[in-house]
């Protein structure tokens, strides 16, 4: 449970951070909004873990599969590392941690 824990606070990092430059490369007012929610969620789904696994997997588990969702198809279509590619692996690796961590118990 100890390494989900890590690479969510990880993960809900890079996302922010990920905003943060989109908003300051190309002006991304939409990069920044939707990077800092869903950083944010990624964060306190870490820190649900592992008293209140349940809920925490959940989100952790949810906020990666809308990730997926927005990212790998930008990713399939334009085939540009970033950010779509690093985000679509950063999210599959995610959906896998919480799959793990809840087989796991």
């Amino acid at each position: 449970m100890e390494a989900a824990k890590i690479y969510f606070i990880a993960f809900g990092i890079l996302t922010i951070a990920g905003g943060i430059v989109g908003y300051a490369k190309a002006g991304s007012v939409a990069s920044i909004i939707a990077g800092s929610i869903t950083g944010v969620l990624l964060l306190v789904a870490a820190f649900l873990l592992p008293e209140h696994r349940a809920i925490g997997l959940a989100t952790a588990f949810i906020i990666s599969l809308l990730l997926v969702a927005q990212f790998a198809p930008k990713f399939i279509r334009t085939g540009r590392i970033m950010p779509a590619g690093m985000m679509s692996i950063l999210s599959l690796i995610g959906l896998i941690a919480a799959i793990v961590a809840w087989v796991k118990k």
